[in-house]
């Protein structure tokens, strides 16, 4: 009999676990012929955990966030703000100089020209009207393809604003009553920064606004506008949005648009038309997290429980017990191995809450940044993901993670064998961390994994000083007697 297929069916069958050692004895009795038995045991074994701090994350320019908030179970803020470029799309096209009504210096010249950033989910709807305030500033050099930037890159300390460059405050709102009101049937959620104030380029030529001087780029240095690239490094490196007042707003960016308007003379009729750029994945977006620090150490220091926080704040690590699972069973297959990390209840009744973290990845502690840097996807040997309550309400369960277990023995005992030292030299060796993420699926497969940017929070039970019952990794053996 082919025994990858008993292993297999044996696999399906205890991946619940069984809780007596002598059921687990009787599957492979059942499953095999009695002159090929399968021998099946299971084990259970305390798993140690405790909250650490993610300093930063790989921002990807999937997805952009803005916005100050507090949360009220913690007590912690956090602070998105973003950098965009904007990206060109082939056979971009501005109306001849001469036929714009537009003057300026002579020339033509944009009507008006503004940023407008586009919103979805708001931190809480009761908030809508918090009022905030930011300031957009220029780049004075772009955020440079090809280089991983992570949530703690600050444009400002890194000097990568034009100190004499465009700067424009803007007080605003999720919602815009002016707006919603005017236009309710084709509204969208937005922020509209107008920026028709004269500008000064890096060569000292004034403009009537920054309109007018991509509308003279354009005309002068058509070359410029060929590609993104070459626009991005020669026209307009990005703006950084900073948040600097205000508390309770904070909003996933759908859309960021840099629109130039202008009056054309027509044949029979003037015309309005419009340039726009769009902030998209073709070209580089950041998000810059800022965390309140001591809040956050406040909060990995507590033992009665672990944290997942979103974005780039806390992560739990686990510590697997790999050597006790393994003692005596060095010639057994382990062919089944769950853990289930239970969510402890919010306290707090307060309408601001975070929401729970939809999905987690769990992933080696060693290879934590260079998965998300390296693209990678769950492979059900080295990492693995858990949506909240797929499996069980209010818990996170990883069904099997056997081969990870079998994995990381393997690499330690080649690493003792090389070394007698080295597992002291390799102290994460049996660690994997907790990480929130976004996943992207195509036909129920994950094709794309990447780190949290949004709110979530979330406490599980663990951490040194557990009072409610340990964690346990419940495991399954065979072997053929």
């Amino acid at each position: 009999m082919n025994k990858l297929l008993y292993m297999a069916g044996v696999v399906l069958t205890t991946i619940a676990i069984s809780s007596c050692e002598e059921e687990s004895m009787n599957i492979g009795n059942s499953l095999t012929q009695q002159h090929d038995r399968l021998d099946v045991s299971a084990g259970s074994f305390d798993v140690q955990t405790r909250t650490i701090i993610a300093d930063s994350v790989l921002s990807l320019s999937n997805t952009c966030y803005l916005g100050k908030v507090r949360d009220p179970e913690t007590g912690a803020d956090v602070t998105s703000e973003l950098t965009t470029q904007f990206h060109l799309l082939e056979n971009v096209y501005i109306s001849p100089e001469d036929k714009i009504l537009g003057r300026y210096a002579d020339r033509a010249a944009a009507d008006s020209c503004d940023l407008v950033l586009y919103l979805s989910s708001p931190f809480a709807s009761k908030d809508s009207l918090t009022a905030m305030k930011m300031r957009v500033h220029e780049m004075s050099v772009p955020m440079e393809e090809g280089r991983r930037y992570y949530s703690n890159y600050d444009p400002v300390s890194h000097q990568m604003l034009r100190t004499d460059g465009l700067k424009k405050d803007k007080m605003f709102t999720y919602n815009d009553l002016v707006q919603t009101t005017t236009t309710q049937s084709k509204y969208i959620d937005n922020i509209r920064i107008a920026i028709n104030d004269p500008y000064t380029d890096v060569n000292g030529v004034t403009y009537n606004n920054y309109g007018t001087y991509l509308m003279r780029q354009y005309y002068d240095h058509k070359e410029n506008f060929r590609n993104s690239y070459v626009f991005i490094h020669n026209v307009c490196p990005g703006f950084f949005f900073q948040i600097t007042d205000g508390l309770g707003f904070h909003s996933k960016i759908t859309d960021i648009g840099l629109r130039v308007y202008y009056r054309v003379q027509g044949d029979t009729a003037v015309t309005n038309n419009q340039l726009t750029l769009a902030g998209t994945r073709e070209v580089l977006q950041t998000t810059l997290i800022t965390n309140d620090k001591k809040a956050i150490q406040a909060l990995a220091a507590e033992t009665t429980h672990t944290y997942i926080k979103s974005p780039a704040g806390l992560f739990t690590e686990v510590t697997l017990p790999v050597k006790a699972i393994k003692q005596g069973h060095d010639s057994d297959s382990l062919i089944a191995s769950k853990i289930v990390f239970q969510r402890l209840n919010n306290e707090s009744t307060d309408y601001r809450t975070l929401a729970v973290p939809s999905t987690l990845l769990m992933v080696q502690k060693d290879s934590l940044y260079s998965y998300f840097e390296d693209n990678k996807v769950p492979d059900n040997i080295t990492s693995y993901y858990s949506s909240f309550g797929a499996s069980n309400p209010n818990t996170y369960t990883f069904a099997n993670i056997s081969n990870l277990i079998t994995k990381l023995w393997e690499m330690y005992q080649n690493g003792i064998k090389s070394d007698a030292n080295w597992e002291a030299k390799n102290p994460d060796w049996n660690k994997v961390v907790l990480v929130p993420v976004k996943t992207t699926l195509s036909n129920s497969v994950v094709t794309g994994v990447e780190n949290d940017m949004s709110l979530t929070s979330t406490r599980l039970i663990g951490g040194k000083d557990n009072p409610n019952a340990p964690i346990k990794i419940d495991v399954v053996y065979a072997k053929y007697q």
